[in-house]
């Protein structure tokens, strides 16, 4: 939820922000006028329900014609102060349904447009030339079955579409991703989280997956409960309802949890192998700061995000997404994009935002400091998404023979070994 007094002091700013989103700026001054009913309503009861109490005080002590005056006042306010009531509630309540709409404010200098109108910021490391090495590369699903690593036919077979197992050599590759990634994060001072994968619907609306992303959501109608697409969910809503002491900033958790997409309006789109799936595991990393130590945290989460994918020896670009294709909770977001070879281009791998205010509002997280009670600022970022990852693992390292050389920060936690080899005949 954005900041009411920073949109009625400068509504052009959220109407210019609507724009670059390609979402409807009219929707600012909606919110606007539903804001001053709100207030009006509210001091046109606070001013009811005073005479109300005057009265009240005045009865007791009067007599005759006086009296009968002031109670027949009475009886009349009775029924002003509960229509008034009613009339701020419901006030009060359009004011906040519009306002849930709106997006995040975007931040200064995000790339106006679409899904393909991000900028380019860096690359790193170089793409393999497989056609100078003298051999034709092979497709994740093909270097998967060669190793014993992905079945996607049995996985289909139990249940359905977008649906995989990891066996073998698959599964302890994602376990050494996980103990890679959880080391890094204890490096760098987060604290590890397994986070439920069942929400309450305050949970997922108060960090904005009701919105834009609610076609994309599994609702469990009998329970009232949402399966979570990512561990950000429960790690925003961790604090929810609570004041933080503003000394103890930033708190940074790292999140362990599977993740549940129904992929809704992606026929069609990476029907083959596990890069668009309807359930993966991933390591989130998620953290609460001031609101002015925001952009340099968003730095920050990018940062070791690009560390963790260089010591994976993939080559990457990151890229500044533009404000159409931001989610409505972002008011920025990097993406990393791997390098995969059998598609010739570059695939999200990772992903950061900076959510400002406007997931605390919503999920009443607020910080305590010398300046009093405020919200506090969330940031999310992806450090290691399981099946994209193994798919840039195995594209990008495969050898001729079908082997795949490991990375070597990740042999210790394969027990030394080098290669991946392909299973005997």
């Amino acid at each position: 939820m954005i900041d009411l007094r920073e949109l009625r002091d400068d509504p052009d700013r959220f109407r210019a922000s609507q724009r670059a989103r390609g979402e409807d700026p009219a929707l600012v001054d909606q919110v606007l006028a539903a804001d001053e009913r709100r207030r009006s309503s509210s001091l046109r009861f606070d001013t009811l329900r005073s005479e109300q109490r005057g009265l009240g005080k005045q009865i007791p002590k009067a007599t005759g014609e006086e009296k009968a005056a002031l109670l027949e006042r009475a009886n009349e306010l009775a029924g002003a102060v509960k229509a008034a009531d009613a009339e701020q509630s419901e006030a009060a309540e359009e004011a906040r349904r519009l306002a849930l709409a709106l997006s995040n404010l975007v931040e200064e200098g995000v790339p106006e447009g679409g899904e393909d109108d991000y900028k380019v910021l860096e690359h790193v490391g170089t793409p393999r030339d497989f056609t100078a090495e003298g051999f034709e590369p092979r497709d994740h699903v093909e270097l998967g079955r060669i190793l014993g690593a992905i079945d996607l036919e049995r996985g289909a077979k139990v249940s359905g579409a977008r649906q995989y197992y990891l066996t073998g050599v698959g599964a302890l590759l994602e376990f050494a991703l996980l103990n890679l990634a959880i080391q890094q994060a204890l490096s760098y001072g987060f604290t590890p989280v397994v986070t439920p994968s069942l929400v309450k619907p305050g949970a997922m609306q108060g960090t904005g997956f009701l919105g834009q992303a609610a076609e994309n959501v599994y609702h469990l109608a009998e329970d009232d409960l949402y399966l979570v697409g990512t561990s950000e969910v429960p790690l925003a809503a961790y604090h929810m309802d609570e004041i933080l002491d503003a000394s103890a900033l930033p708190l940074r958790y790292a999140g362990y949890s599977s993740c549940y997409r129904r992929e809704a309006g992606s026929y069609g789109k990476d029907t083959r192998g596990i890069i668009r799936v309807h359930q993966f595991e991933k390591v989130e990393m998620f953290s609460f700061c001031a609101p002015e130590e925001a952009q340099e945290e968003h730095r920050r989460l990018l940062g070791w995000e690009k560390e963790f994918l260089s010591r994976l020896e993939l080559p990457f670009r990151v890229i500044d997404v533009a404000a159409g294709d931001l989610g409505s909770s972002a008011a920025r977001k990097f993406d990393c994009e791997a390098w995969i070879p059998t598609q010739g281009r570059y695939r999200e791998v990772t992903s950061t935002s900076n959510c400002t205010g406007f997931q605390a509002r919503r999920l009443s997280v607020r910080m305590r400091d010398a300046d009093g009670v405020r919200p506090v600022a969330t940031l999310n970022g992806t450090l290691c998404a399981m099946t994209r990852m193994i798919v840039a693992i195995l594209e990008n390292h495969q050898q001729a023979d079908g082997s795949v050389r490991l990375p070597e920060a990740l042999r210790p936690h394969l027990g030394g070994r080098e290669v991946l080899s392909p299973l005997a005949k």
